[in-house]
């Protein structure tokens, strides 16, 4: 068995409110590592130029 399928089995085993916790860290460090990602940056300076452009749509539920 490798590694991840015994954390997955150890996931499944996690009482729902641990398992929300471990979702809420999982997000914050995968978000932590696209920060330091040159795609992530890139992305977000291409959002900065359009924005600086004025080349963003409203969104209207």
């Amino acid at each position: 068995m490798s590694a991840l399928e015994t954390i997955e089995h150890q996931i499944l085993a996690l009482p729902k409110t641990e398992a929300e916790q471990l979702q809420d860290w999982l997000a914050d460090y995968l978000e932590d590592q696209a920060e330091l990602n040159p795609d992530f940056v890139a992305s977000i300076e291409r959002g900065k130029a359009q924005l600086a452009a004025g080349e963003t749509r409203v969104f209207k539920p």
